[in-house]
């Protein structure tokens, strides 16, 4: 891969259920300190997927790419820098959940199936009320916003991400673009053991570790952690 001095854009990518309203707390103010122009995707609910390599895609047009993800988005982002080596600049990986296929196990898939299923059930206040009563105050005001946003395409949305194959170790080992993982030690949806594989598995990753408390109290702690070890020294304008 040549040498890129900086990154053209970054573009963040929520995770499952999640919307561009919380990649922005995430990463924007990081990227603003940076000069670097920066763009959050709301993905289609429909096309979860599809809308996030579309958003990449087009990023691509105007030079090298720093990609930020959460979650299902850290997976995408680099399933999009395993296949784009040419294309992307760096990734920020945030809470990865899983690796490989077979997402049996995978805490984040099971939760995503269930509340498709509840939500089909039930409807989306009834979910929401369950959701709000037992979530910390910060993460139910982010998925009350972001659920109603996509409802009623919602379920689809949540089965498309339970359906999701993570990477798997031969693609994770074979990525040479410089990764940023940020795992949160005490959150048993995103395993923190799995940030650690990552990190072993990527070549040229690093691994940086917050609390749930952190990333509720500001989730500008994902673009801290990230964009500063992607990007050491101060981007500024010609």
């Amino acid at each position: 891969m040549p040498d890129l001095p900086t990154p053209a854009v970054a573009v963040a990518l929520p995770g499952t259920g999640s919307d561009a309203h919380f990649a922005r707390r995430a990463f924007e103010s990081a990227c603003a300190a940076m000069n670097l122009p920066f763009i959050a995707v709301d993905p289609d609910p429909r096309r979860v997927i599809g809308s996030y390599h579309e958003a990449l895609d087009a990023a691509a047009g105007s030079g090298p790419v720093l990609v930020a993800g959460i979650s299902l988005g850290a997976a995408v982002a680099l399933d999009w820098a395993a296949r784009h080596p040419d294309s992307v600049y760096g990734v920020v990986a945030a809470l990865p959940a899983w690796t490989g296929a077979d997402t049996t196990g995978c805490p984040a898939a099971l939760s995503a199936a269930a509340t498709a299923a509840q939500l089909r059930e039930a409807g989306i206040d009834a979910v929401i009320e369950r959701m709000r009563a037992s979530s910390p105050d910060w993460l139910a005001e982010a998925l009350t916003r972001s659920w109603r946003s996509q409802w009623p395409e919602l379920p689809a949305a949540l089965d498309e991400a339970a359906g999701y194959a993570w990477p798997e170790p031969p693609m994770l080992s074979g990525i040479t673009t410089p990764v940023a993982i940020i795992g949160a030690i005490d959150d048993p949806v995103h395993p923190f053991a799995v940030a650690e594989r990552w990190a072993e598995l990527i070549p040229a990753a690093t691994l940086h570790t917050i609390t749930l408390d952190e990333l509720g109290h500001d989730p500008a702690v994902l673009g801290a952690h990230g964009l500063t070890a992607l990007l050491p020294r101060r981007i500024t304008t010609p």
